[in-house]
């Protein structure tokens, strides 16, 4: 049997994301049933699902070679793990997810100071104790097992909660006072497993095809014919990575275009591309780019 590469995914929230992320990145998974183990079409992977609050504890402890989770849990949990590279998605934007110190609107605090003595529940404990310290504030911090948002201020004076858009703070009447951190997805690495050649090879590989398929996701491919006699109109308006490939075509008065450019940009462009002279202007999706 070949070697075996441990990865933990993230069960809950981030998990069809992550499992689409993988597709894109050429890996297909599956799942069955109350099952933690998905299948996949690499038989040099062994995936297993995991709340990501816990997958950097057992991706220290060696019981996992690698997995992926928020910078956030890396550290609440103070764990002394390898970063291999940070992936820009979660379950809603691309953008970082924020722990937030929130209060209820109608209360009279109005900064962290204001906390002084009072009962602030979450369920990154540790996070939010630093937080505090580093802000010279002394507070009572208990653990939340969810539906914290409901506890202020009948129950405790603020929470530290995860949020995305900021929609169930606000659903909730609740104020944000600070932002107590910033977080993402990482790929991260047992250091044992991260010292083993064929497991990092295995890793880095991962890594590049799952930044890759994450690039792919705002990108699109344009390919276009253009007379050679307006190629000075048309191949100035490319945006691209670099420069644009151009080709001869077997008519020698005309050039083949290709190029990668963002996807937002294309409604505008393929306009300005067809009034300086492009034809048979055709755009199609990316599965990954590679830089």
């Amino acid at each position: 049997m070949s070697q075996q590469l441990v990865i933990g995914l993230p069960k809950g929230s981030l998990e069809q994301a992550t499992f689409e992320l993988f597709a894109k990145a050429g890996y297909v998974m599956t799942l069955s049933r109350r099952s933690y183990y998905p299948s996949v079409d690499d038989p040099e992977l062994q995936p297993v699902l995991l709340r990501p609050q816990e997958m950097p504890r057992y991706v220290e402890g060696g019981n996992l070679d690698c997995g992926l989770t928020g910078y956030d849990w890396i550290l609440e949990n103070n764990a002394d793990v390898v970063e291999i590279c940070e992936l820009e998605y979660s379950k809603a934007t691309d953008n970082p997810v924020r722990w937030v110190l929130a209060v209820h609107e109608d209360s009279a605090y109005q900064s962290v100071q204001d906390l002084e003595g009072k009962r602030i529940a979450t369920e990154a404990v540790n996070l939010t104790r630093r937080f505090l310290a580093s802000k010279g504030v002394t507070a009572e911090v208990e653990f939340s097992w969810g539906a914290t948002e409901v506890k202020c201020p009948k129950l405790v004076d603020a929470i530290v909660e995860l949020t995305e858009t900021g929609s169930s703070l606000r659903a909730n009447r609740l104020r944000v006072i600070e932002v107590v951190a910033e977080s993402s997805t990482r790929f991260i690495a047992n250091k044992a497993a991260w010292n083993d050649s064929w497991k990092r090879r295995k890793m880095e590989h991962l890594a590049m095809l799952l930044q890759g398929a994450l690039l792919a996701r705002k990108k699109v491919g344009l390919k276009l014919n253009v007379a050679v006699r307006d190629a000075d109109a048309v191949i100035p308006l490319l945006p691209c990575l670099k420069e644009p490939t151009v080709s001869p075509l077997r008519d020698k008065d005309w050039l083949a275009v290709e190029v990668v450019v963002d996807e937002k940009v294309v409604r505008d462009l393929i306009p300005q591309l067809k009034g300086a002279g492009a034809r048979d202007i055709i755009e199609y999706p990316l599965n990954k780019v590679i830089p």
